[in-house]
């Protein structure tokens, strides 16, 4: 199984800083550590792999190896690459023997180097009327680029790489231990073959240096949160000129002053004045699309729903609109003048005379309440 990008792992960007990766780590740690989760036999592995991506991103020099080289640049025991690299190991093992003994083996003494790269993910937040109606945006990304005074070799200008001492230039080394004889990625030149010994300045050998880029990115009506987006090509450099991975780009919905979604539908808080409540009316309800009008009848009660048909959001992968639902709370006045609270007495005395009548909920709910003490 792949290896996830360590970035991913920990829900961060690629530029995050420091503090940012800690924060993650911490929160992923007290989410999935084994002894608050001791029914569920993946938190242990998830609490591992929150772990292993910390101690490369926290740590100053294998940071910049991993941006550079992908876990290849951080664990010379994978041979540069993203997975089945265990099996493969074993695999070599195997193919030397049986070559020592038949007089075979193969021509440079290893496995291809050649790797994709990881794939990439950012987090984009984007309104929720961008999400509705769909929108494009530009995000700027750290990326690798070749080194421009080395033209990607590494080495000093006015040098050139020479064929690593190590391994000689096979990328792989061979270790014996009794009758097997296995071969593992040279820790020297990470499988490349070659070896630097007077480093160009700008990259420091690497052949790449850290800029950014815009990318262009175009995000589908009904789009909602956590769905993500792909960018074929736009993610981690390849290894040894293996292909880019991919770029995936995942939709974060800052929370709305109005409303609240759920998939196709919305949800919005509406306030009533009493006398509305009491007296019914027409009132104006905001949309996506603009307003709308709602009458409400008389005696409605707080936590009636009223639906708009239609007036929600069309999914990505929907027939037609979702809802809008009204949630009425009915309020209650403040700050009342004098002649306020006089009216408010007098209507009070006069539906006392009728209670049941009147305040039907509240006099059903004395007596359950009557029945209760009574028993």
């Amino acid at each position: 199984m792949a290896k996830r990008d360590y970035y991913e792992v920990l829900g961060v960007n690629r530029d995050a800083s420091d503090d940012e990766i800690k924060k993650a780590y911490r929160r992923l740690a007290m989410k999935h550590h084994p002894d608050r989760n001791p029914d569920n036999p993946k938190a242990e592995d998830h609490f591992k792999e929150a772990k292993e991506a910390y101690e490369v991103l926290s740590d100053a020099k294998k940071r910049p190896a991993y941006d550079q080289f992908g876990h290849a640049g951080v664990d010379p025991s994978m041979g540069g690459g993203q997975g089945g690299a265990g099996m493969g190991g074993f695999g070599d093992a195997f193919s030397d023997i049986f070559g020592d003994i038949f007089g075979g083996g193969r021509a440079g003494g290893g496995r291809s180097n050649v790797y994709r790269g990881a794939d990439l993910r950012y987090n984009l937040e984007i309104s929720l009327e961008e999400a509705a109606r769909g929108t494009e945006t530009r995000i700027r990304i750290p990326t690798m680029a070749e080194c421009e005074d080395c033209h990607g070799s590494g080495a000093k200008k006015g040098t050139s790489p020479s064929t690593c001492p190590t391994c000689g230039g096979h990328g792989q080394v061979r270790m014996q231990q009794g009758f097997f004889s296995i071969q593992q990625t040279c820790p020297k030149c990470h499988g490349t073959g070659r070896y630097v010994a007077d480093p160009c300045a700008s990259c420091h050998g690497a052949g790449r240096v850290k800029q950014h880029k815009t990318l262009s990115v175009k995000i589908p009506s009904g789009i909602d949160e956590g769905d993500r987006i792909r960018l074929s090509g736009e993610g981690e450099p390849g290894v040894n000129g293996g292909p880019p991975g991919d770029l995936y780009v995942q939709i974060h919905i800052k929370v709305h002053a109005v409303f609240q979604r759920d998939h196709d539908d919305l949800h919005c808080e509406m306030p009533l004045s009493f006398t509305v409540a009491a007296l019914g009316g027409e009132i104006e309800i905001p949309t996506l699309d603009g307003v709308a009008k709602l009458k409400v009848p008389p005696e409605t009660q707080t936590g009636k729903a009223f639906r708009l048909r239609g007036k929600g959001i069309k999914g990505v992968r929907s027939i037609g609109h979702g809802d809008l639902l009204c949630h009425v709370v009915v309020e209650t006045p403040v700050k009342l003048t004098d002649r306020q609270k006089e009216l408010l007495r007098e209507f009070e005395d006069e539906s006392q005379k009728n209670a049941t009548r009147h305040n039907p909920r509240a006099q059903s709910w004395m007596d359950r309440v009557k029945d209760f003490f009574a028993g």
